[in-house]
């Protein structure tokens, strides 16, 4: 398997959707043009309301609107797989949606979908946010094979759930994708540890495009978006603030130097 470049898009979005949509089609013509295969978009690339229920208003129907339009166009412009952090899709209830992550293929069809499995509440006295006020939970583990690549499909939260990442290696995934929202102060604590755990933990690379910085809607977001290797070294990362691109190589044979001097995943039991 040759190696492979991929991108991890850092934003600040908005509540305006089509100026969100215009950063991420501006970095996703960076990363293209610095030779990205795959780029991945932060979770709620689309849109960061001024409340929580915002979202329900830009919800689209699978398959058709707006956002879901412009990922298949980026991606066939750029014939480069386009992983779309996440927007939200109708349910029956207009009062919910399913907060989906879908894949893009270089010629714009959708490659894979995978609907965000654990919700995030979070209680700190005077800030409090649940997810679950508005959001249907996923169910099922979704991985796709995205060109050379076998890449597992997460989001946010799901990052402190190990198991979530153990049912996405049968078999083994190269790329393991993380687009996140994580907030400022559960970021700083835990955003890096986590990451380069899943890494090591599951002997492949993580990708995790993140929001990164201030919002209108006065919520602060880690960022530091972050490419990990299988080693659980740091490729790539993005240290401020605000918008950009991180890239790095996927390199196959990294990855079987790794699972072969290590083989850590063949010694599972359980």
């Amino acid at each position: 398997m040759r190696t492979m470049k991929i991108a991890a898009l850092q934003m600040v979005s908005t509540p305006d959707v089509a100026r969100n949509l215009e950063a991420a089609g501006r970095l996703l013509a960076e990363a293209a043009a610095q030779g990205a295969e795959l780029a991945a978009l932060p979770e709620y690339f689309c849109i960061l309301g001024l409340d929580d229920r915002a979202k329900l208003a830009h919800a689209e129907t699978p398959g058709d609107g707006p956002i879901q339009h412009f990922l298949a166009e980026a991606a066939q412009r750029h014939a480069m797989w386009i992983v779309g952090g996440t927007l939200p899709i109708r349910t029956a209830n207009a009062d919910r949606a399913l907060n989906r992550c879908i894949v893009h293929a270089p010629d714009g069809r959708e490659a894979a979908h995978y609907d965000k499995v654990h919700l995030f509440a979070f209680d700190e006295g005077e800030r409090r946010y649940d997810e679950a006020r508005t959001l249907d939970a996923g169910s099922t583990p979704v991985a796709l094979q995205a060109g050379p690549l076998r890449v597992g499909l997460s989001v946010c939260y799901d990052l402190r759930f190990p198991e979530l990442y153990r049912a996405l290696m049968t078999p083994p995934c190269d790329l393991l994708c993380v687009p996140s929202a994580f907030t400022y102060t559960t970021g700083q604590a835990h955003w890096e540890l986590l990451l380069r755990a899943r890494a090591v933990e599951n002997q492949c690379h993580v990708i995790a495009p993140a929001q990164g910085g201030t919002h209108e809607n006065g919520r602060r977001t880690w960022g530091h978006s972050m490419i990990v290797g299988p080693w659980g070294e740091v490729l790539a990362v993005r240290e401020a603030d605000g918008e950009g691109v991180v890239l790095a190589d996927i390199d196959h044979a990294a990855t079987a130097s790794v699972r072969r001097r290590l083989p850590a995943l063949a010694h599972r039991r359980l």
